[in-house]
């Protein structure tokens, strides 16, 4: 890989990283005001408590801006120079728009707009892109390689569809982990022990993800699988679907997430 600058090494930043480094990365700037967050890369990267201390003619091929939304309007600028210089920027950050970064990058910079989830930390996230306009062919391609070193990536057509994607793909795991909450606290209501019920409900919610990903069947076709006509899941999930009480629900849920994504345009 090409010189890199990460911007934020915190739990995505950080997962980023390590998959950058397997890949065989040598040259990474990490701006990062705690040294807590980058201490297990030591001695693997350049560490740097803010964007002034990055070294005199350090030239990044690309910058990755993994701060949080509302941090931007002050990193931003701090960062036009590597932009004037040919860097692409990948960013992260929820809601923040291309021409919005473009303007705070100094007019002039070439943006790729990412939004991963949390699975990225074991390799296996899910990363929707888009490439914002100048973006030529060999700056996605390293935007898809820096991409697809935590996981899967797949490009969009429109920029607009981030918000639902946000929504979708980068809450989806605390959605799939309030399932797991629930059902540990479920099963210690019916009498099972605690140790077990935690054990159960997170291979179960393990397990079922790891038989969606292998199977060519979709998601309601598995479900169906499950269901034994007059049996106990079907008594369940009768009462899940109930005046489609959870379709409804989860329809809203991920209204309020994309309007929100929207929110943080500014």
């Amino acid at each position: 890989m090409p010189p890199l600058l990460l911007v934020g090494c915190g739990k995505m930043g950080g997962a980023m990283l390590e998959g950058w480094l397997e890949r065989g990365a040598e040259q990474v700037v990490v701006v990062e005001p705690s040294s807590e967050a980058t201490a297990g890369f030591a001695g693997r990267v350049t560490h740097c408590a803010a964007v002034e201390q990055i070294p005199a003619g350090f030239t990044p091929a690309a910058m990755v801006l993994a701060i949080k939304p509302q941090q931007a309007d002050a990193a931003l600028p701090t960062l036009s120079r590597f932009a004037r210089e040919g860097a692409l920027a990948v960013s992260i950050m929820a809601g923040k728009t291309i021409a919005g970064m473009t303007g705070a990058l100094g007019g002039k910079a070439q943006v790729v707009r990412a939004m991963p989830n949390t699975p990225a930390a074991v390799r296996q996230g899910f990363t929707c892109a888009f490439a914002g306009p100048g973006v030529n062919p060999a700056q996605r391609a390293l935007a898809d390689e820096l991409l697809s070193a935590i996981g899967e990536t797949a490009w969009l057509e429109e920029e607009g569809q981030l918000d639902a994607v946000t929504a979708v793909s980068g809450g989806g795991p605390a959605y799939v982990f309030l399932l797991a909450e629930l059902l540990e606290a479920a099963a210690i209501e019916q009498g099972l022990p605690p140790a077990l019920a935690r054990q159960m409900a997170r291979r179960t919610v393990a397990g079922s993800g790891a038989l969606l990903s292998a199977s060519q069947e979709d998601a309601a076709q598995l479900r169906r699988n499950v269901t034994s006509p007059k049996g106990t899941t079907e008594r369940a999930l009768n009462v899940l679907m109930a005046a489609e009480a959870w379709p409804r629900l989860m329809s809203q849920a991920i209204a309020a997430a994309t309007t929100r994504s929207r929110e943080l345009a500014g």
